[in-house]
């Protein structure tokens, strides 16, 4: 088929090398063209804006960094998406995005005769899980461009479902970061040797994938990690506002919120999201680390002179 992709950065980038290697011909375009350089290698053909990727194809998929994003990406009456593709087309949006948001632009979408999903993802193609939303016949006809990127497929229901679903598993991995990070503070100013203790938890009552960065990556005091803050920081604020607008309780939430926004307040937005950790560090007065393959000191206590 003749497919556009629009974001091809850290997620949209081997998604769109998935549909490449699948035999698709492939119109790409990203604010940073260096970001489809190895693409275009590959065969992919570049376009200067979002309309001119959309005229060149039969379905268009945008991996953007958030509502805003994608809303001007589509809308705009000069270079957008809505602008270029034809009747009959498909629009598959895979940002993690606002469910409201996402069906204005759906509304719209549909008015010009445009089957729409919403599909976000979670890991890495081709083995992610991609979360849809959206009318049945449409996820059957794009089902197979989906199987090229992702191993576990959902469809989710109407239009929307598939960002709600989006919003609630990162609700839970990120509010799972915070508590195991103040759980692992709170053994480690009590006495407890913090590697033994992060190799209990995996296999107790405690065990979550999140809890996996933290040796690797808070013990390390690298906190690295393939997801920036600033990302982690909008999901969260999109799934409480999620949680507002359907009247649900976020108190947990709004807590990890809080700690990635005052990360963020720090300048900290574009390192990986683990740096959330400093600010639990910073409140409880200590760190967790913990020397790769040695032996453990347990937690350090920071120095009160410290700025």
């Amino acid at each position: 088929m003749q497919l556009g992709f629009i974001g091809t950065g850290t997620m949209g980038n081997p998604m769109a090398r998935c549909l490449l290697e699948a035999g698709h011909q492939l119109t790409v375009y990203d604010t940073r063209r260096e970001a489809t350089t190895n693409l275009c290698e590959m065969g992919a053909t570049w376009a200067d804006h979002a309309r001119l990727v959309a005229e060149a194809s039969e379905v268009v998929f945008t991996s953007l960094p958030g509502p805003p994003q994608m809303q001007e990406t589509v809308l705009n009456p000069e270079t957008g998406i809505l602008a270029g593709l034809k009747p009959g087309g498909g629009y598959i949006d895979m940002t993690t995005n606002s469910p409201t948001v996402f069906r204005e632009v759906a509304e719209v979408c549909r008015t010009h005769g445009i089957d729409v999903l919403d599909a976000p993802v979670s890991g890495r193609p081709p083995g992610m899980t991609i979360m849809v939303g959206g009318e049945a016949a449409a996820f059957e006809k794009y089902r197979p461009l989906l199987e090229a990127m992702g191993k576990n497929i959902f469809h989710l229901g109407g239009t929307g479902s598939g960002c709600i679903t989006k919003l609630v598993t990162q609700y839970l991995g990120y509010s799972n970061f915070v508590t195991a990070v103040e759980g692992l503070l709170i053994g480690a100013k009590a006495g407890v040797d913090i590697a033994a203790l992060a190799q209990v938890v995996p296999v107790s009552a405690g065990a979550s994938r999140v809890f996996d960065n933290i040796p690797r990556s808070v013990f390390s005091g690298d906190f690295g990690s393939n997801g920036s803050l600033d990302i982690v920081a909008k999901d969260l604020d999109l799934a409480c506002q999620l949680a507002r607008d359907v009247e649900a309780p976020a108190r947990i939430g709004l807590i990890a919120d809080d700690v990635f926004k005052r990360a963020q307040a720090l300048g900290w937005g574009q390192e990986g999201f683990p740096m959330a950790a400093r600010i639990l560090e910073e409140m409880a007065g200590a760190q967790l680390r913990a020397p790769a393959g040695g032996d453990v000191t347990g937690y350090q206590q920071e120095d009160p002179r410290r700025g």
